[in-house]
């Protein structure tokens, strides 16, 4: 019997299908969950008057922190379940990247898992960065 997590195991072309699969299920989970949000949006705010965008009003806490969001979508928040869909949207490609991370350490390529380790500490060291206090 074959290990998982051998070389023998997958080859190129299946660690490639294995990244675009991962790109194509987290697009089509975040586009899903952005027209649930989007039509439950209009369903309830369809009709509200245009708010008065002269004055600058903040974001609150649910809409700007994971927890705040997860929060809203278990209570079936609409605000928060768009905010839900742009999250995941925002995950796939890094999603893709730690799969093809995976990937290159099947294949033991280190200088491909170098730069990806590199691509890694960047887009963490952006999030990180862009937490808010």
């Amino acid at each position: 019997m074959k290990q998982v997590f051998s070389k023998h195991y997958w080859n190129d072309k299946d660690i490639s299908l294995l990244v675009g699969q991962i790109l194509r299920i987290g697009v089509l989970l975040a586009s899903v969950t952005l027209i649930i949000g989007g039509v439950l949006y209009l369903t309830v705010h369809g009709k509200d008057p245009i708010p008065d965008y002269t004055k600058f009003i903040a974001e609150t806490n649910a809409n700007t922190t994971l927890s705040g969001i997860i929060a809203g979508v278990m209570q079936i928040n609409v605000p928060q379940i768009i905010q839900l869909g742009v999250l995941l949207l925002i995950c796939t490609p890094i999603v893709r990247v730690i799969g093809s991370l995976v990937g290159f350490i099947i294949e033991k390529d280190t200088m491909y898992i170098i730069i990806t380790l590199i691509v890694l500490s960047v887009i963490a060291g952006s999030i990180i960065s862009g937490l808010k206090g």
